[in-house]
């Protein structure tokens, strides 16, 4: 079929193939080189050559084309695919070309072509050298220990001296010697190490458990790769299995040329972790201190924005004499106290009086509206939380209770703290502890309570309104405000006391009320208290004419209040009833103000309220403020 072949076609162990390049087409084939091309020689006759190289078709092409022209030709550029398992051989083909029997013609000139596997190749060239190292490898192995003990001769003085641990490693990675500090460090001897695999005895698990992969191990690279290896966080394991944390540095051994082990120098840093890890908690304290520090100077820097007089409460009645007993008995204490009074009588006042009569009164003294506060905050709020704990917690947050640990934490309008969320504060009232949304740990404070409202909480308790067992933990202590109509004598003092602080506001200074206008305030029935008489001095001072403040308007006002008192004075309103004149009477001010709840003309302001406690009203009796503008 083709001329001169001195090697049997059929049996040779060389896969063979004879292709027609004009036609592509496969004329014969032997047995390896069918199932080189993963097929049978029957199958593969008559079978088209190209389709096999689709992956390198270009380079098929000039391959073929340099064997023409040539005569001959090698290359290693080509590879076939198995359609069906996508299995890629890379090929070496020497391919020459031969003519058709009897035949003179280009197109009767065919191609033998001598394929090869070269994956095959290298490993058969592996395992030559393999054998080859292994008929060498007693002498050469001979040769590199004694080059180590050399190593360990010459510079025994150096290795005793050091204050690294120090060993040696042959290219399989056995011990070849050890220094005594080595020795002290990982408690092996150097007689128990020499000779074993160094990787199982003291590198073989990472410090979280996990198994070390020796062909992970940077030591080995070291002379697998002929380049030194440091390592900084990594543990060596101790005869007695316990860990230290060391760094080391791996240098390859070269012997003629050749890698032979590596030398490792090694230290004890748990001090040094010990002490970076000191620093990083120190850090992380300082940097919690600091958020604290800058939530605790933001809260005060609005808190200071109101004008507060913390020295002292004015008034001489003995109503009021009562009241500051009361502080100063229960102020040196830790008790928990519970102000009750109606809105305006000063319940913020008398609590800072308590906190600066206690051993507290150099921490802060947080205040938090429990009616301000949405309950899909609460937490966050009261708790804090840490970042990711939701949707918008980009970063750490500090609840209300850690900003007043070892200090004072003022809950005003406790009552009107929802139901459900009451237990939640209970806790932390009972065990001083609680956790940040987000977090699982549990922080401990030291928090003294005291809480204020103007609402019966005992009767909200009956009505399963106000839990019970939160009532009593914040009832141990109570005081009882007295309304400013229940303290009359005191009004001139208050009214010279706000007067004072207005002329200086408004820069009025002689602005003054005579005895007939000062008779005139203390007959006001002052529905608003204290707050109200501190709104009208206010105003007042705005609209004097002369300097002169007049107070007609309040008798005139009184007068009228009186004449519908008088005018039902047989007629008794129950509690639902009361309500629903409180509600009518907020609808009529968001009326007369357009809608306005705070603010300058706005409802709290024509009610005498705190716009906080109007607004807990408004929501507790489901008004629509936006239906009144």
């Amino acid at each position: 079929m083709f001329s001169d072949s001195s090697i049997s076609f059929a049996t040779s162990s060389m896969p063979q193939i004879i292709i027609d390049p004009v036609e592509d087409i496969i004329v014969e084939v032997n047995e390896s080189a069918s199932s080189l091309f993963w097929s049978t020689k029957e199958k593969l006759i008559g079978k088209k050559f190209s389709p096999f190289f689709l992956q390198t078709f270009n380079q098929l092409l000039v391959f073929t084309q340099a064997v023409l022209e040539a005569g001959h030709y090698w290359s290693a550029d080509l590879s076939i695919k198995n359609n069906q398992s996508q299995e890629v051989r890379d090929l070496e083909i020497n391919a020459s070309v031969v003519k058709k029997i009897e035949s003179s013609t280009t197109e009767n000139i065919n191609l033998h072509l001598f394929v090869q596997d070269i994956n095959e190749i290298d490993r058969k060239r592996a395992a030559a050298a393999a054998h080859k190292h292994y008929l060498s490898g007693i002498a050469h192995w001979k040769r590199v220990k004694q080059f180590f003990q050399e190593v360990e001769k010459n510079n025994q003085l150096i290795l005793n001296a050091a204050g690294e641990g120090i060993y040696g490693i042959d290219a399989k990675g056995c011990t070849t010697f050890v220094n005594p500090v080595a020795e002290e460090l990982l408690g092996w001897t150097s007689d128990e190490l020499f000779g074993q695999d160094i990787h199982q005895m003291i590198h073989h698990t990472h410090s979280h458990g996990e198994c070390y992969e020796k062909s992970d191990c940077p030591i080995y690279q070291a002379f697998k790769k002929g380049a030194v290896q440091r390592v900084v966080d990594e543990v060596f394991w101790r005869k007695d299995g316990s860990c230290i944390p060391v760094e080391y540095t791996s240098t390859p051994i070269m012997d003629n040329g050749y890698l032979v082990g590596a030398v490792v120098v090694f230290r004890d840093v748990t001090q040094q972790k010990a002490s970076q890890q000191s620093l990083i908690q120190a850090l992380n304290e300082v940097e919690s201190l600091k958020q604290k520090l800058e939530q605790e100077n933001a809260y005060l820097k609005s808190e200071i924005k109101v004008e507060y007089n913390h020295h002292k409460i004015v008034g001489s009645s003995a109503v009021i004499q009562a009241v500051i007993q009361k502080i100063e008995m229960v102020g040196p204490t830790d008790a928990t106290v519970l102000i009750t009074g109606e809105s305006g009588t000063g319940k913020e006042l008398v609590a800072r009086a308590i906190h600066d009569a206690s051993e507290r009164k150099d921490k802060p003294l947080i205040r938090v509206n429990c009616a301000a506060i949405p309950r899909e905050i609460f937490e966050s709020e009261f708790f804090g939380h840490v970042k990711g704990a939701f949707t918008g917690a980009v970063v750490d947050r500090i609840g209300r209770f850690e900003l007043a640990d070892g200090g004072t934490i003022f809950l005003d309008e406790v009552g009107e703290l929802p139901y459900d969320l009451q237990s939640k504060l209970l806790r932390v009232l009972q065990e001083q502890q609680f956790e940040r949304v987000g977090d699982t740990r549990t922080k401990s404070i030291d928090v003294r309570v005291i809480a204020a409202t103007n609402q019966n909480l005992l009767q909200q308790v009956e009505q399963k309104e106000f839990r019970q067992d939160l009532y009593f933990r914040l009832n141990v202590f109570p005081i009882e405000l007295p309304s400013l109509r229940d303290r009359q004598e005191d009004v001139p003092l208050l009214a010279m006391h706000f007067l004072e602080k207005v002329k200086m506001k408004f820069n009025k200074p002689h602005a003054k009320i005579n005895v007939a206008q000062m008779n005139q305030l203390s007959a006001y029935h002052w529905p608003g208290n204290i707050r109200e008489l501190q709104n009208v001095i206010e105003r007042k001072v705005i609209v004097a004419h002369n300097n002169h403040l007049i107070f007609d308007d309040l008798i005139q006002a009184d007068v009228a209040v009186e004449n519908q008192h008088n005018a039902n004075d047989v007629v008794l309103i129950s509690d639902q009833q009361q309500k629903q004149q409180q509600k009518e009477l907020i609808i009529q001010a968001l009326t007369q103000a357009k809608g306005k709840v705070s603010g300058e003309h706005g409802a709290a302001q024509l009610l005498s309220v705190k716009p906080t406690t109007l607004a807990s009203r408004i929501k507790k009796y489901q008004i629509n403020p936006r239906e009144y503008k």
